[in-house]
């Protein structure tokens, strides 16, 4: 981050509510440091705030993290719902979007990591508030992108929504790791060659 990123964030943040502050403190240091290594100090120092301040907000670390990752549940969502109203009555070009949404922000993830993927690490436990919202938002999504490919009468939408399911997840990993080079171009290519494929399955029927 440049001197300039640094001066423009700063004056952003100081205009926040102090909620906003803390969660706004919370995303650059979890997905920078991760959950484990950040301490309630650290966030409520980076959001110009008090460890009290912040627990009126948040009753536990534990609390903090789950609304994070919330918030980062909702982004995804809100990208589906946009290649949705982007495509009306078009899964194809639904599916296609969501690809690119995500093949987009792979370079992002090359530097931070994908949050869900970093947090599931730290929290091993399922019975956690935070893993149980990142299951039931990855449950979701890909129930969303089954319903996509029946909708695009694609042969066996369960197994293709698995197949771009994989492609999807498996790409974030892979940029994140470093052991695939152009992830994205490769993703779309993959997603575009499932739909194909399955598609071409079913007009052989």
């Amino acid at each position: 981050m440049t001197s300039r990123d640094r001066a423009s964030r700063q004056s952003r943040v100081a205009t926040l509510p102090p909620r906003e502050r803390i969660l706004d403190a919370a995303e650059e240091l979890f997905s920078r440091e991760g959950i484990k290594a950040v301490g309630v100090q650290a966030i409520a120092t980076r959001a110009r705030t008090t460890k009290m301040a912040l627990y009126r907000h948040f009753a536990t670390k534990d609390a903090l993290v789950e609304e994070w990752l919330r918030i980062v549940a909702a982004d995804y969502t809100a990208a589906f719902d946009e290649a949705e109203n982007a495509h009306p009555g078009e899964p194809r070009a639904q599916l296609l979007g969501i690809a690119r949404f995500i093949a987009d922000g792979l370079p992002g993830i090359s530097h931070r990591g994908c949050p869900f993927i970093n947090s599931m690490a730290e929290l091993p436990d399922r019975a956690h508030p935070a893993r149980r919202l990142i299951e039931a938002h990855k449950a979701g999504q890909a129930r969303r992108i089954a319903g996509l490919c029946a909708r695009a009468g694609l042969t066996e939408p369960d197994e293709a929504a698995a197949e771009i399911t994989f492609v999807l997840e498996g790409a974030q990993v892979s940029t994140q790791n470093g052991s695939v080079e152009r992830a994205g171009e490769r993703l779309m290519r993959i997603v575009e060659a499932v739909l194909d494929r399955r598609s071409v399955a079913k007009t052989a029927r």
